[in-house]
């Protein structure tokens, strides 16, 4: 919007003559009256109200020789006629705007008419006042709210989904992942584990704490346990050895057998070591052995 300052007032130059000369119009002597000099011409009032005067934007009647005349972009006033088309304060002395439909209005008014509006409350949001610019859209400070909570963002940060803006709290809240462990919502990182969402500082071992980010770990019952706890605490142990079966390593195949397991490695005859995994054996007490051994006991 811009604003403009008009001409001024102007009064035409009117005159009297003692030497004799004619209206440029009607021939009248103008020796002792009153004129106006209009283009180089000598004219009589009554001619120029006539025949010269600007008409008037506003009220259409003729400005007179004896008028004060106002004028901008080859349109013309009566200086009483200059008002705002809104509030009709004149505007003879004051800063105004030309709008393309021709209204004439102050600045107040020609920002109300023409300003930015709310696009919460839909009014129109004044030059100076508090708002909030985003996307080439423009709120009031109090309208730019969190589409869930309803209160003003103001300084907070905030997010979008869609055309509907969140809060930090709300948004994460309504979108975020939920950690598997402490059913929070997940802001920033987090680790993935069986396809679900975890805080970094949830992943930890359930029994000494220890986190489990980027290290080798274990789970038994929906619980995730370092290495040496699971051995220590979980893992069962074999019948043969007596150490954990951890399902690392060399110890990853377990023969399980009436409530025992074994490492594979472990379940060999007693008597000649041979290898009893997925073969006929016999078990006497806590040693197991192959048929010929067993026969020979």
């Amino acid at each position: 919007m811009t604003f403009y300052k008009h001409s001024g007032a102007r009064n035409y130059l009117t005159s009297t003559m003692t030497d004799r000369f004619d209206c440029y119009y009607c021939r009248d002597n103008l020796h002792g009256k009153k004129y106006v000099k209009k283009d180089e011409k000598h004219v009589c009032t009554k001619c120029f109200d006539k025949l010269c005067a600007n008409t008037c934007a506003e009220c259409k009647r003729p400005i007179g020789a004896d008028s004060k005349e106002l004028h901008h972009k080859n349109r013309y006033w009566h200086e009483d006629c200059f008002r705002c088309a809104k509030c009709y304060k004149p505007l003879a002395a004051e800063p105004f705007s030309a709008r393309d439909d021709g209204k004439i209005m102050c600045g107040k008014c020609g920002a109300r008419e023409d300003g930015n509006r709310c696009q919460g409350c839909y009014k129109v949001v004044m030059p100076g006042s508090q708002n909030v610019e985003y996307k080439n859209k423009v709120w009031h400070e109090e309208c730019f709210t969190c589409f869930e909570c309803k209160q003003p963002i103001r300084t907070q940060s905030f997010l979008t989904k869609g055309d509907d803006i969140y809060c930090g709290p709300c948004h994460d809240k309504k979108f975020a992942k939920k950690c598997f462990h402490c059913k929070q919502a997940i802001t920033s990182g987090g680790i993935s584990y069986q396809d679900e969402p975890w805080h970094s500082e949830c992943f930890k071992c359930r029994t000494c704490g220890k986190s489990l980010a980027n290290t080798r770990f274990t789970s038994h019952e929906n619980n995730v346990y370092c290495v040496d706890c699971f051995k220590t605490d979980v893992a069962k142990k074999c019948h043969g050895c007596k150490n954990p079966i951890t399902g690392f390593g060399h110890g990853t195949n377990v023969v399980n057998y009436e409530g025992y397991s074994w490492h594979e490695y472990c379940f060999n005859c007693k008597k000649c070591s041979l290898s009893l995994a997925n073969k006929r054996f016999v078990i006497t007490g806590d040693h197991i052995y192959c048929p010929d051994c067993a026969k020979k006991l």
